[in-house]
């Protein structure tokens, strides 16, 4: 089960994908985004990261910046259910 602002960043990621990391952190108040899509990677989910070179956010240009999306399938992330898990 996901809760909590685990829970908030795979909302925002399925309805927005991609979203970058500025959005997580500045809009929603979601100050360690990295580390709930980390929660959500152990959990299974196939969330994928870009790392832009720069991006532009309200104005300024900002450096390495991550954009989260989810991979397909969703979940279980390929090679997380490891050999058992294979059909």
């Amino acid at each position: 089960m996901v809760t909590g602002q685990c829970a908030d960043v795979l909302q925002v990621i399925r309805e927005r994908q991609p979203v970058p990391s500025f959005e997580l952190t500045a809009n929603l108040a979601i100050p360690e985004a990295a580390a709930r899509v980390r929660d959500l990677r152990a959990k299974g989910f196939n969330i994928l990261t870009v790392i832009l070179p720069e991006f532009e956010f309200r104005g300024v240009i900002r450096r390495n910046v991550a954009l989260y999306s989810l991979g397909v399938p969703e979940w279980p992330a390929p090679g997380f259910l490891g050999e058992e898990g294979q059909a």
